[in-house]
């Protein structure tokens, strides 16, 4: 595994960056911890005394928001221009001095509206005979949506196993696309609004949230103004973390192997996979079903990877339908080549989908870190010397082994946090 050569704070002749001033920190709070506790347990003092206000604002020192009369289209491109998976949604309807808990309606994601707009297409209960076009217009109007026109997609019971080339093409300069709203797909939103931090908030609190309760963001609010003050990501984490590489604190936890700290923690036996020839929708469901980042792809017949899709992937279906015009239905393999040539043509950095970044258990955590961080990307698989797949490790699971839950510690934190709104379909 090729790890980008690094520099100590102290060897840094450039400014340090805000995550290693944060980083700087943290080591004087370690400093000062009584000599008897053990680092896991210093790690966690230090990150319970930093509140999370302190924590560097995103690269555009913006919060990107999307308004609930948004148009689907409309919001796809705003996630696609600031290279973000989800944003925040807020009421358009709402009074300008609202509190933050009635100003958003929850966070819309890429994966969100792609899984939705599947449901559309799927048929009505076998008990309900009706044709095609009018189960079309049964499932919109239960989310809302009568009178748009999905009908004239001529969508079937097998949608998702034979979805043809042009289906993206055609759905994207569909009136049902470009009319339906953002607030009519609430459904999909995993939080009603959603769980956030306040800026009083600890360090220890946010990274818990990222790891232990499965949050791929955090949001933080002001309670001031009632607005998002910043949204905190567990791949922003892994970058302060580089970041502080060459610190006391970080080296005395960042050196050891992987199989110290118990990783993989999933094995491959367990890992979520598919086939190459099988829908690449099943893989970005499945991915939302069972709540993971990433699949790797597997020859078929076969026990070899050929190549990785992720959940920021399903952009690609909604801001590139043309690219798969050709093909009779878009298999994850089709996906994966279709994709390829297309950021070869547009000359676009992404991480690569056909490469399987890997790493072996007798790589150190900061090892992987400083991989992760430099590569822009989620996962990395775990080999053993003949190449065998014999885990992965995911950003969480990186977060999971810094701290530690304490008992007791989030008491009544999550009461009067709404759960998915009942209408939800995903």
């Amino acid at each position: 595994m090729g790890v980008p050569a690094t520099t100590t704070m102290g060897e840094s002749e450039s400014p340090r960056s805000p995550e290693a001033k944060l980083g700087m920190q943290v080591e004087d709070l370690w400093d000062v911890q009584e000599p008897q506790l053990s680092p896991t347990e210093k790690l966690n003092a230090c990150f319970e005394s930093v509140p999370v206000s302190a924590f560097p604002p995103a690269p555009s020192n913006q919060v990107i928001e999307i308004k609930s009369d948004t148009s689907l289209a409309e919001a796809v491109k705003i996630l696609s221009q600031h290279k973000i998976l989800s944003a925040p949604v807020v009421d358009v309807d709402a009074p300008e001095d609202a509190s933050w808990i009635d100003r958003y309606i929850g966070i819309v994601e890429f994966a969100g509206i792609v899984v939705w707009i599947l449901h559309q297409s799927e048929p009505p209960s076998p008990r309900t005979p009706t044709s095609p076009s009018s189960a079309t217009a049964i499932a919109a109007a239960a989310n809302g949506l009568k009178g748009l026109d999905i009908a004239g997609l001529e969508l079937g019971s097998d949608f998702a196993a034979t979805t043809a080339g042009s289906f993206f093409e055609a759905l994207t300069s569909s009136e049902f696309y470009k009319n339906t709203q953002v607030r009519d797909i609430s459904g999909s939103f995993r939080w009603a609004p959603f769980l956030a931090l306040q800026t009083s908030n600890s360090f220890l609190t946010m990274l818990l949230l990222l790891s232990k309760y499965k949050m791929k963001s955090v949001p933080v609010v002001d309670l001031g103004d009632g607005k998002i003050d910043n949204v905190i990501t567990q791949s922003a984490v892994i970058h302060m973390l580089a970041e502080c590489a060459g610190l006391q604190w970080f080296e005395s936890w960042g050196t050891k192997k992987l199989s110290e700290l118990g990783l993989p923690m999933m094995t491959a036996d367990h890992i979520v996979k598919v086939y190459e020839d099988e829908p690449v929708l099943q893989a970005f469901k499945l991915m939302r079903k069972k709540r993971v980042g990433g699949v790797p792809v597997i020859k078929k017949g076969g026990s070899r990877a050929v190549g990785n899709i992720s959940l920021r992937d399903v952009q690609f279906l909604l801001t590139a339908p043309e690219i798969y015009h050709d093909y009779r239905s878009i298999t994850a393999k089709n996906f994966l080549t279709a994709v390829e040539k297309y950021l070869e043509t547009h000359h676009e950095v992404y991480p690569m989908l056909s490469t399987m970044v890997t790493c072996k258990k007798d790589h150190t955590i900061k090892d992987l870190i400083l991989m992760l961080d430099a590569e822009k990307i989620h996962r990395v698989y775990v080999v053993d010397d003949d190449g065998n797949l014999e885990g992965v490790i995911t950003l969480r699971d990186i977060i999971s082994r810094l701290v530690h839950e304490p008992r007791g510690y989030f008491g009544d934190f999550f009461d009067g946090v709404l759960p998915l709104p009942q209408n939800s379909r995903v």
